[in-house]
């Protein structure tokens, strides 16, 4: 199991994203703007520099809904392999088989 601390450290770049990805966007947008003057998206891009790093999606790390594992995690389960693998052998996800051939 992954350390408490650094769950809790990837729970909150998670809330911090989804508060401030309005505001990156928009930020973003003037940036990679051709229209603008050169001044104007610079300006936007100190703004952009002066937010928070956590507030970037790619800071945030996929992990393991019950073991908090960040390696080897299934986007679409939210699971790692080995849980994965573990739950799927006693039938507790519907629709997965174990595979034998």
């Amino acid at each position: 199991m992954a350390k408490k601390s650094s769950i809790n450290k990837n729970n909150n770049r998670a809330r911090l994203i989804k508060k401030q990805a309005a505001k990156r966007a928009a930020l973003k947008k003037i940036v990679m703007s051709k229209d603008l003057p050169f001044d104007e998206r610079l300006q936007a891009q100190m703004a952009l520099a002066k937010l928070p790093r956590n507030g970037s999606k790619v800071r945030h790390r996929n992990r393991c809904e019950l073991t908090g594992r960040a390696r080897a995690t299934y986007r679409k389960f939210k699971l790692s392999r080995i849980k994965l693998r573990e739950l799927g052998s006693f039938g507790r996800i519907p629709g997965l088989t174990k595979a034998s051939w």
